[in-house]
Formats: structure tokens, sequence, C-alpha cells
């Protein structure tokens, strides 16, 4: 019995035991610290990249070629001079697989994709940040009332360019398969420059 009560007084080794108990919470702790701030780095890299490549997308040849060449005064009946109705120019969307005419509108300017510009667009971005993939980018060209039909130094509208980049995945370091998560989708706009040229600042 007095083998028992002394075993229990015994107060040796406390500390390392409560040091084994903590030392996991703790490292757990400093690790998510990393991982959240790798987070947040690579969130900034990814709307970084977002936004330079809104900026390409302006300044540069447009994605749907078929638009950049379009004269809406010659081809869409639009009197010279005056502004490109929204009726005639529903927005276009262009993907890695090619460009389609918003939902509820036609395209009679034609869908083609001009495959080199949109390569560019994504290689400037993946610059910025190294995980943009062509499948993560969609540039849309919407409607924005400026621009004028038979515009002789660049495309007939000058559209709100809208880059999206979206499915863009993060690995914690330290916490994987505890939270493996994705970046939240981006976008910026911005409005169409010239739309011509193959570099841009």
């Amino acid at each position: 019995m007095s083998r028992v009560r002394f075993f229990l007084r015994d107060q040796r080794a406390t500390s390392a035991v409560e040091f084994a108990l903590v030392v996991p919470l703790m490292l757990l702790f400093l690790l998510g610290i990393i991982d959240v701030g790798r987070f947040i780095w690579n969130l900034n890299q990814a709307e970084k990249a977002t936004q330079i490549g809104a900026r390409w997308a302006v300044v540069t040849d447009m994605v749907p070629s078929g638009l950049a060449n379009y004269s809406f005064a010659t081809s869409g009946g639009v009197a010279q001079g005056t502004v490109v109705p929204k009726a005639l120019f529903p927005g276009i969307t262009c993907t890695s697989t090619g460009c389609v005419c918003k939902t509820g509108g036609t395209c009679n300017f034609g869908t083609n994709r001009n495959a080199d510009a949109f390569n560019r667009l994504v290689g400037r971005m993946n610059q910025i940040y190294g995980g943009i993939g062509s499948a993560n980018v969609t540039v849309d060209y919407d409607w924005s009332g400026l621009g004028y039909a038979g515009d002789p130094t660049g495309p007939d509208v000058a559209p709100l360019v809208t880059v999206r980049t979206t499915g863009l995945q993060f690995r914690p370091t330290f916490l994987a398969n505890i939270f493996d998560f994705g970046l939240p989708d981006l976008s910026y706009t911005l409005t169409m420059e010239d739309g011509q040229g193959t570099f841009a600042n």
C-alpha cells in the first residue's frame, strides 16, 4: 500500500509529460500559420496575375478574331460613326477551346478564336503565378457603349474585357490531406484600349 501512495505522490517527470502533450498542438499551430501565409501569398500572386491578364487583353490582339476585324458600318448596317447597339453585340466568351456568343444573342461577326493571342495572354499570366494553365482562364468581352461603327483605327466596339481565373489549386505543405482546397475564383475588368499588338508592359 505504501508503494501505491508513493507512486501517486511522485511528481518527477511531470514537466516531460506536459511537454509531450503540448508540443503536437504547438507544432500544428506553427505549421498551420506557415500554410496560411503561403495561401495568402498564392492568392495575392493569382490576383495580380489576373489583373496583369486583363491589362494584357485590352492592349494586345483580341482573342475573338472575328470581332477584331468586323465592321459594323459596312457589314452590320450601323450608321458610320454611331455607337454599336447592344442588340448587335451581346458579348462573347473565349476559353482554351474556343469562343462562343453569350446566351441569348447572335454574333454576326463570327466566333473564331485567335489561339496565339489567347496563349500569349495565358503565358503572361503564368509569369506572375506559375499555377495558371489555359484551362483556368476565361476572357469575356461585354458591351460598354464605347467605340463607334466604322472606326478605322481599331475594332468598332470598345468592350469591357473581363479576365477570369477559375479552378486554381492550393495544396498545403504541412497540413496536406487535412486541408486541401483551391484558391477562390478571381476576375478583373478593364475597357478595351487598342486591341492590337503582341506585347504589353
